[in-house]
């Protein structure tokens, strides 16, 4: 079989491990053809395709990012996008479709496949926010450095007597925050699931300061917002892509703890660090586990289906069931952060 590969979205560290996986399983297991697609949906739709064997994916394991690139495209919301998509499949002979990306992709995937071609997705984001998987690739990598981000603000805020706020990427689900707060020991975690009260958070930083501390540290996502009714009033701030802009939830909390406490207060907004560098052992063993599962599947001729961690197997998913879904942080583990504070 000719077997097409993309790469969509925000790029993570992992997304070279599920090439290489699909790429030696395909060819050497199965005896497929690999032919890869640059940068994403776009690439697919300009029919700029790049052959991918053994020498393309040589040494490839330590390196994030992808080989593939990529780029936020969506083929079924541009203007002649879906019919490009299908001539070249058709062109360059494809027989069915692997797809690695997060929740815009996968719904790209979701209409590209109601047109009749056969795909398989694998899950990647480092929100953790893909519903139907326990993790998608490139989550552990961006909590691992999210959380040594937390460890070193410990030392400068101690030594300054400061309220120190580390924002970290979560749109719409906050499991970076949660889990890097819980492991990095933060006072506070803001997520999206559950919007603040800021009288409460100055009441906890003034009690805190006053009885046994004289720093606090505050892990908040990209995406948490006050809640309806309190005294803070604040609009998430949207680029042209419709993106959260970086920085903009945390510089508006600074400015609200610092006049009603007057603490010094200072803001570390990590942005696209938490995507780069090398992929955790973690992340390399899930992309590898899931470019496997997916070739595999392509071979036993099971398309419209997703990859998907499921405690310790690696199971399929329908993608018509994850379709327009977002998987949020349980309030348990929120419950966990906030009785560790």
């Amino acid at each position: 079989m000719r077997v097409g590969l993309l790469t969509g979205g925000g790029d993570v560290p992992g997304l070279n491990a599920a090439i290489r996986a699909v790429v030696k399983r395909g060819e050497g297991e199965h005896g497929h053809s690999i032919i890869g697609f640059r940068n994403g949906w776009r690439g697919l739709a300009e029919g700029d395709v790049m052959p991918l064997g053994r020498q393309q994916i040589r040494n490839v394991l330590p390196i994030g990012g992808t080989l593939l690139g990529t780029a936020r495209y969506h083929p079924h919301s541009s203007d002649g996008g879906m019919d490009a998509v299908l001539a070249t499949l058709e062109a360059e002979r494809i027989e069915a479709l692997i797809v690695v990306g997060g929740d815009g992709t996968l719904h790209a995937a979701s209409k590209v496949a109601e047109a009749g071609i056969g795909i398989v997705a694998i899950p990647k984001t480092i929100d953790n926010d893909v519903w139907g998987t326990d993790r998608s690739i490139g989550f552990d990598t961006a909590v691992t450095i999210a959380t040594e981000a937390v460890d070193r603000i410990h030392t400068t805020a101690e030594s300054h007597n400061r309220v120190m706020i580390v924002e970290v990427m979560g749109r719409h689900a906050g499991w970076i925050a949660a889990t890097s707060g819980i492991a990095g020991g933060a006072e506070l975690v803001l997520a999206p699931e559950q919007p603040f009260d800021i009288d409460k958070i100055v009441k906890f930083l003034r009690h805190r300061h006053r009885a046994h501390a004289s720093f606090s540290i505050i892990v908040v996502a990209e995406g948490a917002v006050p809640a309806e009714g309190t005294a803070m009033q604040y609009e998430t701030q949207l680029g042209r892509f419709g993106e959260i802009i970086a920085g903009s939830i945390s510089e508006r909390l600074k400015v609200e703890i610092a006049e009603r406490t007057g603490f010094d207060t200072r803001v570390t907004v990590l942005g696209h660090i938490q995507r780069g560098g090398t992929p955790t052992p973690t992340d390399r063993i899930l992309g590898s586990r899931f470019g496997v599962a997916a070739i595999d599947a392509i071979t036993r001729g099971e398309t419209g289906v997703m990859t998907a961690l499921r405690g310790d197997d690696i199971v399929l998913v329908p993608l018509a069931e994850i379709a327009g879904k977002v998987k949020q942080v349980p309030t348990e583990l929120l419950d966990v952060a906030q009785a560790l504070a």
